[in-house]
């Protein structure tokens, strides 16, 4: 078949016909077909032009689409080096570079990389990591990772089976043993969650019993995101992290911080953990590290965690791709950009803008919560804020949609959530265009899920 010059409608129907989708629903037979970016905004094949507040659709878009500079920095590599392995003894001089300058922006003693393609291999990487480091020290029988309901971690095995969302697991299993879930810290539903619990001493006393039946000697590590993007941005209480690190310390469990979503400026620092009290002995990334421009990850690691795994027999895992000498330069040319631009100081901004254009949306009568943490955003949308009962994904997915068709704004459903996370070059205008999209079709949404005119 002869696939140049295809119209629009052609290229829908070829869609449809071939491809499954990330997150595939029957239910959504409609296609946008993205064919253009530049800056903050895209353009599909039928020449609409679109405003990007979701970051490429998955958090992921910091510098923007369309920079000339990371093409040619792309160009240039590939013409001096398109791709060598760098198993066993291979290296490229991009990724030595490149593993550098993460191990100069990582806190504490997070001097070890070892680079994936993206986010759920970091997440099957930190698992391996962790049952390993616990083996070689003599202590084989910690298998058990513990993570959180609500979470995301990725849609691999492992990295599945840690995700924190039912629709996850459902009909893939059997799912990967020695797997264990606490509660989110998820603030806006303390009460139905802890009754009339401290959050923090709840969520402590959860994990210490979770230890106890388990037992410590069983358990390798605790993987947690600093902020639960994929929850509805949910962050925890101030005390949080540094009680359930002082908990996994005392036992000898490891904490791997995943922060595919949070690093790189998102929530106006490099990395967000420290910020959270958060001390982690790993932390898995992704997404902004490329700046949507290439598929790269990587598990960084503690000093003494990562000569324990490259010790004796070595770390026998990898993939092919890893180390990408293209990917490799764009992550370094996207660290630059975010640097020279000022992109952290910018997500503080934006986190302003974000709050002010979302601010009359707290009278919205399917509006549960407002949430906005850096340059991500959240809106919970309910059917009742009595009874705080979540809107089906349905009908947050058909909000989504009409904001897109509407206002030609692309925000995310996420569960029963609502979700902006802009490119970080995004301007105050285009902050207010998006927020003012969100806001009038959310106004249409009544508690019983149909639109007003």
């Amino acid at each position: 078949m002869n696939t140049t010059n295809l119209t629009a409608s052609e290229l829908e129907d070829l869609d449809r016909r071939h491809i499954i989708h990330q997150m595939h629903r029957s239910d959504i037979h409609d296609r946008t077909v993205i064919v253009k970016g530049k800056g903050c905004l895209v353009w599909d094949a039928r020449g609409n032009e679109l405003l990007d507040a979701s970051g490429g659709g998955v958090w992921h878009s910091q510098i923007g689409h369309g920079r000339q500079e990371i093409a040619d920095v792309a160009a240039k590599q590939m013409a001096e080096l398109e791709y060598f392995t760098g198993l066993l003894e291979f290296s490229n001089d991009q990724a030595i570079k490149l593993a550098v300058r993460l191990a100069e922006l990582a806190p504490g003693d997070i001097n070890k990389v070892f680079f994936t393609n993206g986010g759920s291999e970091a997440v099957e990487s930190a698992i391996k990591a962790a049952r390993l480091y616990h083996t070689r020290k003599g202590e084989p029988s910690r298998t058990w990772v513990l993570a959180r309901h609500a979470s995301f971690h990725g849609s691999t095995y492992g990295s599945g089976t840690l995700t924190g969302f039912p629709s996850m697991h459902f009909g893939v299993g059997p799912h990967l043993p020695d797997i264990d879930k606490i509660s989110p810290p998820y603030l806006y539903r303390a009460a139905e969650l802890y009754g009339d619990a401290d959050p923090t001493d709840y969520l402590v006393r959860e994990l210490e019993e979770t230890i106890e039946r388990i037992g410590a000697g069983n358990i390798a590590a605790l993987i947690g995101e600093p902020i639960m993007a994929g929850g509805g941005v949910l962050a925890p209480p101030a005390d949080y992290w540094p009680r359930i690190g002082e908990v996994l310390r005392k036992n000898g469990i490891l904490l791997i911080a995943d922060e595919v979503v949070t690093a790189f400026g998102r929530t106006g620092q490099w990395f967000d953990a420290p910020t959270r009290g958060m001390d982690p002995d790993m932390i898995t990334v992704a997404k902004g590290i490329g700046g949507g421009y290439t598929p790269l990850g990587a598990l960084l690691l503690r000093d003494e965690i990562g000569e324990v795994i490259a010790s004796e027999e070595g770390f026998f895992h990898g993939y092919t791709f890893q180390s990408h000498p293209v990917a490799c330069a764009i992550g370094l040319a996207t660290i630059d950009i975010i640097e020279r631009e000022g992109l952290l100081e910018r997500a503080g901004q934006i986190a302003g803008w974000l709050r002010d254009g979302l601010a009359g949306a707290a009278a919205l009568p399917t509006v549960g919560d407002i949430r906005v943490e850096g340059s991500m955003a959240a809106l919970e949308i309910v059917t009742s804020r009595t009874t705080r009962e979540p809107m089906g994904w349905t009908q947050v997915g058909a909000l989504a949609g009409m904001v897109r068709g509407v206002h030609k704004v692309i925000v995310r459903p996420y569960g029963h959530n609502l979700v902006l996370a802009p490119p970080l070059i995004i301007s105050e205008e285009q902050v207010r265009q998006a927020t003012a999209a969100v806001i009038d079709i959310v106004s249409r949404l009544r508690p019983d899920g149909t639109f007003a005119q």
